[in-house]
């Protein structure tokens, strides 16, 4: 399993996401798949497709019961409310590092484009959100808009929405019950830091000195004047 930027569970390559989280809570609370993509405003047939694929990679979730005198119905299984439980421990973990755990970089606004621009920094050029009245800026990098990726992995740019893509090396890696958080230089003044999961943390070999390339979006960069 892996979570990285949107807090997210994966396994066999296939993510759990809060989308999958509040379909699960929806079928768990009406007892229907059908009654809980109505009130979700979801397509009943994807739904149904979307918790076959996650049990295929997660194991039985939902337990369906046709017809009888009750009617039929779906309940969720001890598997579903575990990984409910882990995925609901994983985003509480997320906010509560994220909330006090960002970066900073100190740099230039050089061009402008609507509300996005492009500040040079120590680390290279940064795309963010810029304010429009002043050039001398602070980029502020929360740890969870950060993602990392091994280097034979790192997605093209045409084919993320992550505009700032660094190479750089691992600090530190702060192991945690549930995550890890992650710092990572790539030049600049102060390093990057990123939050993973402990099975993403294994899979990407993450330890001090390990090459690694670290992405963000631009939407997710706010650049304030400093």
């Amino acid at each position: 399993m892996d979570a990285s930027f949107d807090a997210q569970l994966r396994a066999d390559s296939v993510e759990f996401t809060q989308k999958d989280a509040s379909l699960l809570k929806a079928v768990d609370e009406i007892g229907s798949i059908h009654k809980a993509a109505d009130e979700l405003g979801r397509s009943y047939s994807r739904s149904h497709q979307r918790i076959t694929e996650l049990e295929g990679a997660f194991g039985t979730l939902v337990e369906r019961q046709r017809g009888g005198s009750g009617g039929g119905g779906s309940t969720l299984t001890e598997n579903a409310d575990k990984l409910l439980s882990r995925f609901e421990r994983l985003c509480t973990g997320y906010s509560s590092v994220a909330e006090t755990t960002e970066a900073v970089l100190n740099g230039t606004v050089v061009t402008r484009t609507g509300e996005l621009g492009t500040v040079t920094t120590a680390a290279g050029d940064v795309r963010a959100i810029v304010p429009a009245d002043t050039d001398t800026v602070q980029v502020s990098l929360r740890a969870d808009t950060v993602t990392l990726h091994n280097l034979d992995e790192t997605p093209t740019e045409s084919a993320t929405s992550a505009r700032n893509r660094f190479d750089g090396h691992v600090l530190s890696v702060d192991c945690g019950d549930v995550i890890s958080l992650v710092s990572v230089d790539v030049g600049a003044e102060d390093p990057l830091y990123a939050l993973v999961t402990e099975d993403s943390r294994e899979r990407l070999q993450l330890e001090s000195g390990r090459h690694i390339v670290a992405s963000f979006k631009a939407t997710a960069t706010r650049a304030t004047p400093k």
